[in-house]
């Protein structure tokens, strides 16, 4: 007797109700004897589908409501005895907790915040270039010598090509002028001409590369003036504006902004295709949402993250194309600029590699900052990863 109890425990029991019969799905094991089964259907069974038939006593009613049932075991004979109170328990309403339920305080710019300053190399990189910049404006200021004046008034009366010491911290250059104004001066002129260019270049590449890709129209019109201007070196369209207009760095900037676009606008045009289409811009042009509307509103929150990283990463590349333009000897030599110092450094480096140090590690450590700082901010513009 007490193997035949040991199967019958063995037995998984599904109770499923249906009015006032209740079905018991058993799952027996494949050994299990005819007297067996005939203990743990007493009612009769559908040996087809060893179902168990079970008829609920709705007589005998449990009457503490307070009896504790343990949890994991299913009562066959206990579950329909138990009372309406242990059974159901009532959803009281909350008008204050009803409004917080539907209430969001998600903000975009705050979770930008929060995912960025997650990186703390970039942040620290941001203090870097932060602290760069400001410095280059105090740099004069606490220095003793000018950066443009020819010093002749040094006790050994020779000035030139001098190395780092207590008089002139970044030695002189050439002419005997002090190197560390005009490393730091360099750097003020490079970054605000990078940023101006950037910027600049990036505002036009957006709006352009929005009404290219959304405005049908234009697409045959900037495609081809794409490839008119892509098709020949933006080098040669600098080399004319300087041989013709002037070198001046604000004749420069122009041009370079001019010709700058063209990437963003494209990337931005191959974005807009990914959205232009979607059921909700579709349901505002039915509606008679205004154009600009829909770029602004519709899709150009989503392009920020892609706008953060090309404006990011551009700020270096200016630089670096504003190295080649002095190089090549098209820009004006009068305002002094990191790229006009490692122009002029490059004759004399074997011999005085300090003229050459010190403006590539600038222009290394702007380069490497924008790069940590433009694809850390990248990434936390991304809504895809708020949460």
């Amino acid at each position: 007797m007490a193997k035949k109890n040991a199967k019958i425990t063995e037995a998984k029991v599904d109770i499923r109700y249906a009015n006032s019969t209740v079905e018991a799905q058993t799952e027996l094991p494949e050994n299990t004897s005819a007297a067996v089964l005939s203990e743990m259907n007493p009612h009769g069974a559908d040996e087809s589908r060893n179902v168990v038939k079970l008829t609920a006593d709705y007589s005998a009613v449990e009457t503490d409501t307070d009896k504790k049932y343990a949890k994991g075991i299913v009562h066959i004979k206990n579950r329909f005895r138990m009372p309406e109170k242990q059974l159901f328990k009532f959803a009281e309403y909350h008008a204050q907790d009803a409004e917080k339920t539907g209430y969001s305080n998600y903000s975009y710019w705050k979770s930008v915040w929060a995912n960025f300053i997650k990186k703390k190399v970039a942040v620290f990189m941001a203090f870097v270039f932060i602290a760069l910049v400001v410095f280059t404006f105090i740099a004069p200021l606490i220095s003793i010598y000018d950066a443009n004046t020819v010093r002749i008034d040094h006790p050994n009366r020779e000035t030139r090509f001098l190395s780092p010491n207590s008089h002139f911290w970044f030695g002189t250059d050439s002419l005997g002028c002090d190197y560390w104004c005009q490393v730091w001066s360099a750097t003020r002129t490079s970054i605000i001409l990078s940023v101006s260019v950037s910027l600049g270049q990036i505002i036009v590449g957006v709006i352009i590369g929005l009404l290219w890709g959304y405005v049908r129209k234009l697409d045959r019109f900037f495609t081809e003036l794409y490839n008119f201007i892509d098709n020949i070196p933006t080098i040669i369209y600098m080399t004319l504006i300087a041989l013709m207009i002037g070198k001046s760095t604000l004749i420069m900037a122009i041009a370079m902004i001019a010709f700058y676009w063209l990437g963003t606008a494209r990337n931005i045009r191959n974005l807009v295709f990914m959205y232009r289409d979607r059921e909700y811009n579709l349901a505002s042009r039915c509606l008679g949402t205004g154009l600009w509307r829909i770029l602004t509103k519709n899709i150009f929150p989503y392009l920020i993250s892609v706008i953060v990283l090309r404006l990011a990463l551009s700020i270096p590349g200016i630089i670096a194309y504003e190295t080649t333009l002095s190089y090549l000897g098209l820009l004006d030599i009068s305002t002094p600029s990191l790229g006009i110092l490692l122009r002029d450094a490059r004759s004399n480096f074997l011999e005085y590699p300090y003229l050459l140090i010190f403006p590539a590690a600038i222009v290394s450590l702007i380069t490497v900052t924008f790069y940590l700082v433009g694809n850390a901010f990248s990434d936390a513009c991304d809504p895809r990863n708020h949460v």
